[in-house]
């Protein structure tokens, strides 16, 4: 299901809900991209200094992608 993601808050809200879907914990979802389980759980909350290497890390991790695409303009809507 895609999912808009307009700041870290909900880019974490989102991974939060996929790594649940998979049944993992942060340790877990961590050790497949080699994580600290706090840096995930950092992630999650929303941290605006995180390298984007390691949100790319983690995505993968839970067979996640990023896709840029332009805004939608209000006449789409």
């Amino acid at each position: 299901m895609e999912q808009l993601v307009y700041s870290a808050k909900s880019l974490g809200t989102e991974i939060t809900r996929a790594r649940k879907a998979k049944g993992l914990n942060h340790f877990e979802a961590g050790s497949t991209c080699k994580l600290d389980p706090n840096t995930v759980s950092s992630i999650e909350l929303g941290a605006p200094a995180t390298k984007i290497e390691t949100i790319f890390r983690l995505l993968a991790a839970l067979d996640l992608e990023m896709v840029i695409r332009p805004k939608a303009s209000k006449e789409d809507e």
